[in-house]
């Protein structure tokens, strides 16, 4: 319950970022709905079992510079699966009640 809680705490920024991850079910890519310091949710229809250990790695401010990190998927839906990291992404920390800017897909130049 405590860490129901204090993930609830921690603010989301809603996203349009490709992962690249990899599950006991093998290695994918679909598109992150929201992420925040502590988690994030990847949409995909894809059956992702919860409770598995999970890494991922992703562009967070530039799409030139991915970062790496690795979780357990906490909750598996119709829409796709919620992941708690092991570590906060400090970089994600809200000050003064912003969130960082991030990259989204749509503004990736082509």
């Amino acid at each position: 319950m405590k860490r129901q809680q204090n993930r609830q705490k921690r603010s989301r920024r809603t996203s349009y970022i490709i992962a690249a991850y990899t599950v006991k079910e093998g290695t994918h890519r679909d598109v992150i709905k929201n992420i925040g310091a502590g988690g994030l949710f990847i949409r995909t229809s894809r059956k992702v079992a919860e409770g598995q250990s999970i890494v991922l790695e992703f562009p967070l401010f530039r799409f030139d510079n991915t970062i790496k990190v690795s979780g357990t998927v906490v909750r598996a839906d119709s829409d796709g699966f919620a992941v708690a990291f092991d570590k906060l992404l400090d970089v994600l920390q809200a000050k003064n009640g912003q969130l960082p800017n991030i990259v989204h897909e749509i503004d990736r130049s082509t």
